[in-house]
């Protein structure tokens, strides 16, 4: 078998390495090309491009990057079509992978997508050009599948692979323990982002805040995981007009660092989920750059941005995004986590119908669909 696939950043690289390892099992000769990270490398897939030329955020920046954009994926297309693959799946990137894959099915190759985009949220119109790029689309989220059976697109759910990963019940003294945590002391995990833009944008609002709630809860352990190297040091520079606070900085380990945890302050994003799925009481905030936060709300139809208001259909984590994201407010919601355990309580026990739902063996369902999808086309080729 030889796939053809696109992945276009961490998150991506995270699906798509669970995707890889379960399709090895049933063709242990697979040849993969296209674009992915570190853990999609180390599953046999030979890269095309670096995954970070992919990774942009926002309407402004893909804008500024759009002519290296369009360059990539015309070689792409120029690649797979001269030398077509069984399947294509694209992961994730809608805008870049979408039309990729319009242009390879219309070549006659097997098309795949792995995280729908967010119809449900906005730009509903999208799911007619899926339709005609896609012959198969792979969600990780239960509520999606009927608009695509209303739409008469193939669809799987295949779950999630942090809710396989993940165990019901995460205890957070070993996770304390391996980062020289107090034990005993209150812990607030920070995660503003991943994104450079995230960071200059939401960390020193989490900081701010962490001053305020350090007046109420004075021995509060801080603890902040930065997203790689560069994320690092970004922060490290801002920890310096921090010092007070004295943040415990930790080189990756996001999920160690939520574990450990007895609440955690993040941005709207994939990192709400693997909170939820470690039981972890949470506020989520978010902000953007003027411009695309003016056309986001005018394009936006769902009344909720983080993925665990969605999933349960209503305000079960509190959100506050861009002006409502000021120190004073995320101050607030988290000292009420942490002072009122009934509220941390109430948002576990929807934490937990989160995880049962989620559960079904990602990578093998993902692999099983993919192969069905091949097996149909041989039969109908054939």
């Amino acid at each position: 078998m030889r796939l053809g696939v696109v992945a276009g950043e961490s998150s991506g690289d995270m699906l798509g390495a669970g995707v890889l390892a379960a399709l090895r099992l049933r063709f242990p000769n697979i040849v993969i090309e296209g674009i992915g990270g570190p853990q999609m490398e180390a599953q046999g897939l030979r890269s095309l491009y670096p995954m970070e030329r992919l990774s942009v955020m926002g309407f402004i920046d893909p804008l500024k990057r759009l002519p290296e954009l369009l360059r990539i994926r015309r070689a792409l297309y120029e690649h797979f079509s001269a030398d077509p693959p069984d399947i294509f799946l694209g992961i994730d990137a809608p805008d870049f992978n979408l039309s990729l894959e319009r242009r390879l099915r219309q070549c006659g190759v097997n098309t795949a997508h792995l995280v729908s985009p967010s119809v449900w949220a906005w730009r509903p119109g999208r799911i007619h050009n899926i339709k005609h790029a896609v012959d198969l689309m792979l969600c990780l989220f239960p509520f999606e599948v009927p608009i695509y059976r209303q739409h008469h697109v193939p669809v799987c759910f295949v779950g999630h692979p942090m809710a396989d990963e993940i165990p019901q019940q995460v205890d957070p003294l070993p996770a304390r323990q391996a980062l020289a945590l107090d034990v005993t002391a209150p812990t607030l995990a920070l995660l503003p982002g991943s994104r450079s833009a995230e960071i200059r944008l939401l960390a020193p609002r989490f900081l701010q805040a962490a001053r305020l709630l350090r007046r109420d809860f004075p021995g509060l352990v801080l603890v902040l995981p930065a997203a790689g190297p560069e994320r690092e040091t970004q922060l490290r520079a801002l920890l310096d007009d921090y010092r007070d606070l004295d943040v415990t900085l930790v080189s990756g380990r996001a999920r160690e660092v939520m574990a450990a945890s007895d609440a955690v302050l993040l941005a709207s994003g994939t990192a709400t989920l693997e909170a939820a799925l470690l039981k972890r009481p949470m506020v989520v905030a978010y902000r953007m750059g003027a411009i695309s936060w003016f056309l986001l709300r005018r394009l936006v139809t769902t009344p909720h941005a983080a993925l665990p208001n969605i999933l349960v259909g209503g305000p079960l984590v509190p959100e506050l995004l861009q002006g409502d994201a000021t120190a004073a407010n995320l101050a607030q919601s988290v000292g009420s986590l942490l002072a009122d355990r009934a509220a941390a309580k109430a948002q576990v026990l929807g934490f937990e119908g989160i995880h049962d739902n989620l559960r079904r063996g990602f990578g093998e369902r993902c692999a099983q669909a993919l192969a069905g999808l091949l097996a149909q086309r041989t039969v109908a080729g054939g």
